[in-house]
């Protein structure tokens, strides 16, 4: 049988009870919330035209007998702060230092005031424990900082009691102000109405509303209709019917009258599935399958998705099946997570860093451009690839803000407002925020498909920089773009994202405190995790936990309670229930599985059905396949137009290393996409130590060495460095951090080159450079190859030493004389460890048609390892030095195993397979 609602019920008690003036009837009800879904519940109870009765939320309620404005958290701290200011004469904080426990105290006043104590007790009892804490001081040893701290304290009751008369005399309030001073004008305002006042759906009650409550019923002027569960109340344990026991037992009323509304639904039969699945996403999807399942069988109107976590709702809308066409979403969700909220925070990065680098030249940090360029709400529109391009091309470090403009090719007015200058003056950067934020909001609209979503994203953030710039107009507190980055990360919670959506048409997603007075069928509830549902403990007050308890004031233990609360009554009238928790009990968004579930499993009803899984996302059996390729018609077109124009030993080297890497980079072509390096990298700086070198040297090509030679070089070189490192690192910043490490690097490894070659040439070495990063090329033509096959590539250093040909290749990274030596050819081509080997002979191979019958000295020098000098090529036996020489036999070995190496990359029937490395 099919649980009647609690708004039917409310609905059916109206009409049976208030009908004759209906219209004059006031139900006040938890939320705002709750009125539409009542209206047409009365809509189905009422047969003929009539006025609906006047429904509203506690808070207007209270604020219609206090006769007070309500206003925002952020209000209220800017006239605060206009308090504080006229009561400190000496020593004012600036706002933003303020701020941080100025929200925090007006959080205590407001709890003081709603549960109505006496403010002077309240201070004087926390003053007094501060000041035993410190009982044992001497006047000698009372710093500062600790006559600083204890005058806070004092000053409390002067704060409460200005700010109070302050907020009283503009006829605003925070809402603990608005409940005082209703419980003060109760009697005038019970007197003044003759109309019925209904109290519908409520549980957890501050002092102020108790007062009020009691009031209307002992003078008969309203009603009050609980929904409580008999199972709870009769239990004097369960949390969940902590609050309604205290008032049941408490009230005077229910001494004489019964106490309505009882229920007793929760032991009726449910399916309740309780579901495990690792993080928030794995929640979503799972979701997104239960919605799917259960959507043909019942209407979506009667399926509830209550988040215990509002960042899932993201992840869950891109999770939803599409046999969901409607749905409605009732839930803060958070300024902090919004898109449009990180882009206003990257753009106040950008803009506060470069104007405290330079307010002359204002200087941008190249990632803090890119961030914003690529941010995806700014991507589409500032049509910046070409600027984005530019910087990663020419290392951009820090960009001047007229460079940064003249990258925009084409005039583009939404970039120019991204990047245009700020100024020290907070309601002119609101001003540009906001130009910003509704040009992307033109955009949004204007596009073919409009997404709704962002839409309202960008729109929430964009009342928040208006209201923000309000602020900054009738207050002049803020005075520099820190402060108003500060107070804007202050109040971004605020910014709360209001959903478009039909409230009676298609599936709900709600927050826990929006399902208050609601019923639905099916529930979903994610989240189920300890701390995050409940929410466990919190303590974001100036007054302790003890003093807490000692006066009345609700602790984690209400909170709890509330929560509890909330938790049961989505249980009461529902049949199908789905809890989901996330089974990671460590990392982020992580914790152990909600008490509640463990409390169902304990306490199972005999009507409940429970049913426990763990879903995990599909693991295959290896954690990875290694890629294996097959050459294609394609392919082989390539791999032959690369034999045409030539295989160099680093292309080679690369299919040893790894066949894959060689089919991505060589045959496919794809190369690394550009970036900024921030910091030199290895085979940047090696460039950069090649390039001078070979400036330093190429004046005395084919001219023998001497060592003054060598000392006017060494002259040259800090400068050619620097020279080198402008051409390569382009506009890169080498003037501190690691970068002027690697700078200081390269010029030491110059020097103690020079120096090596200046020592050798002092003991007698006879030097003739020949060759300077020389491109050679040579057909390799044998008939074991299907055709002829170029080798080619580029030779750094090509000298005739004492008379012998020796060829060398320079390292920037450390190179040990026993890798450059084999023992026998077999396997060569095989083992990556012999790649400088093979470049080594490649080079051979290449230059000796331009030094024939002549034997070659190939080599490395290391600039790690400049100690050892010329390292040349070895074959050995064992430990004894067979040759050191390169001549036609060596090569014709050589060749053989190149061959093999060759056939393997272009036979047809050989895959290209991954290797792991």
């Amino acid at each position: 049988m099919k649980s009647i609602s609690f708004l039917s019920l409310l609905a059916k008690h109206i009409v049976a009870n208030y009908s004759a003036r209906i219209e004059e009837l006031v139900v006040v009800m938890p939320n705002k919330r709750a009125k539409v879904f009542l209206l047409e519940e009365l809509k189905n109870e009422i047969q003929q035209n009539s006025f609906a009765p006047k429904i509203i939320s506690i808070e207007d309620f209270i604020q219609d007998i206090a006769g007070i404005r309500s206003v925002d958290s952020v209000e209220l701290l800017f006239e605060f702060y206009n308090v504080y200011i006229s009561l400190t004469e000496k020593e004012q904080q600036p706002f933003e230092q303020f701020s941080n426990w100025g929200k925090t105290l007006l959080q205590d006043f407001n709890e003081i005031d709603r549960y109505l104590l006496e403010p002077t007790h309240v201070f004087s009892y926390l003053k007094d424990i501060e000041a035993i804490k410190r009982w044992n001081l001497e006047p000698q040893d009372k710093t500062k900082l600790i006559e600083n701290y204890l005058l806070f304290w004092e000053n409390m009751p002067l704060y409460y009691d200005a700010f109070y008369k302050h907020l009283l005399s503009k006829g605003i309030g925070y809402q603990g102000l608005i409940y005082r001073e209703a419980v003060e004008n109760l009697n005038f305002f019970s007197n003044s109405i003759n109309n019925k006042i209904v109290f519908a759906g409520f549980n957890a009650l501050n002092q102020a509303e108790v007062k009020i409550f009691q009031h209307l019923l002992s003078v008969e002027k309203a009603d009050v209709l609980w929904d409580v569960e008999e199972t709870f109340l009769n239990d004097p344990y369960h949390d969940a019917g902590l609050f309604a026991r205290k008032i049941k037992k408490s009230w005077p009323h229910y001494k004489s009258n019964p106490y309505e509304w009882l229920f007793n639904e929760f032991k009726d039969h449910k399916n309740i599935q309780i579901m495990g699945t690792p993080k928030t996403i794995g929640q979503a999807k799972l979701v997104g399958e239960i919605i799917e399942t259960i959507s043909s069988e019942q209407k979506l109107e009667n399926i509830a998705i209550v988040l215990g976590e509002e960042n899932m709702l993201i992840p869950l809308l891109h999770s939803l099946p599409e046999s969901v066409s409607h749905l409605n979403i009732t839930m803060g969700y958070s300024g902090k997570n919004n898109p449009a909220q990180l882009l206003v925070s990257k753009l106040f990065k950008m803009h506060q860093n470069a104007f405290n680098r330079s307010q002359t030249s204002y200087v941008f940090y190249y990632k803090d451009v890119l961030e914003v360029l690529q941010n995806p709400l700014v991507e589409p529109f500032a049509k910046a690839k070409s600027v984005v391009k530019k910087i990663n091309e020419n290392n951009y470090t820090f960009i001047t803000h007229s460079k940064l403009l003249e990258f925009c090719e084409t005039e583009n007015e939404f970039f120019a407002l991204l990047f245009q200058r700020w100024e020290a003056n907070p309601v002119l950067v609101l001003e540009r925020i906001s130009s910003i934020l509704l040009q992307i909001r033109h955009y949004l609209l204007s596009e073919a498909t409009s997404d709704k979503l962002t839409n309202s994203f960008v729109y929430a953030i964009f009342k928040v920089i208006n209201k923000l710039s309000t602020y900054c107009e009738q207050h002049n507190h803020i005075t520099s773009i820190e402060g108003l980055f500060s107070l804007y990360k202050q109040i971004i919670d605020l910014a709360e994202v209001s959903f478009e959506g039909e409230p009676l048409q298609g599936l709900q997603i709600m927050g826990v405190l929006e399902s208050r007075v609601l019923d639905f069928e099916t529930v979903i509830i994610t989240s189920m995790n300890e701390g995050v549902f409940p929410a466990g403990k919190s303590q974001n007050s100036f007054i302790p936990l003890d003093v807490k308890r000692e006066l009345g004031l609700p602790t984690f233990k209400e909170k709890d309670a509330i929560y509890t609360y909330h938790f049961y009554h989505l249980l009461q009238r529902a049949k199908n229930v789905y809890l989901l928790y996330n089974t990671e009990s460590e990392g982020i968004d992580a914790g152990e599985k909600s008490r509640f579930i463990t409390q169902l499993e304990v306490e199972k009803q005999p009507n409940h059905t429970l049913s426990h899984q763990i879903y995990n996302a599909y693991l295959p059996e290896k954690a990875r396949q290694l890629i294996q390729v097959e050459k294609s018609d394609l392919v082989m077109e390539r791999l032959k137009e690369m034999a045409e124009n030539g295989f160099s030993p680093s292309t080679l080297t690369t299919y040893i290393r790894n066949p894959i890497q060689f089919y991505f980079q060589r045959i496919l072509r794809i190369s690394e996409v550009d970036e900024v390096e921030e910091n030199i990298a290895v085979n940047t700086l090696g460039t950069i130590i090649h390039g001078a070198l070979e400036e330093l040297y190429k004046p005395y090509l084919n001219t023998f060495l001497s060592v003054s030679t060598i000392e006017n070089m060494l002259q040259l070189a800090n400068e050619e460095v620097l020279k080198q490192f402008k051409y390569v690192y382009k506009e890169g910043e080498i003037t501190k951090g690691k970068n002027l490490l690697a700078f200081e690097v390269a010029k030491r490894n110059v020097f103690n080159f020079l120096q090596l070659e200046k020592r050798l040439l002092e003991q007698g070495d006879a030097v003739k450079v020949l060759f300077l990063e020389q491109n050679f090329e040579q057909m390799l033509t044998d008939e074991r190859l299907p055709f002829p096959i170029k080798i080619k590539g580029n030779v750094d250093r090509i000298e005739q030493r004492n008379g012998k040909i020796r060829i060398i290749d320079y390292k920037t990274g450390k190179v040990e004389q026993n890798g450059l030596a084999i023992q026998h050819w077999q396997g060569l081509t095989e083992d990556i460890k012999y790649d400088k080997i093979i470049q080594l002979l490649c080079y051979a191979f290449m230059v000796q048609t331009e030094f024939p019958n002549t034997e070659l000295e190939v080599g490395i020098i290391s600039f790690k390892n400049l100690k050892a000098g010329f390292m040349p090529f070895q074959i050995k036996e064992g430990r004894e030095l067979v040759s050191d020489l390169v001549d036609d036999s060596v090569l014709n070995d050589f060749k053989t195993e190149l061959i093999v190496l060759l056939n393997e990359i272009l036979n047809v029937d050989l895959p290209f397979e991954e290797k792991i490395v």
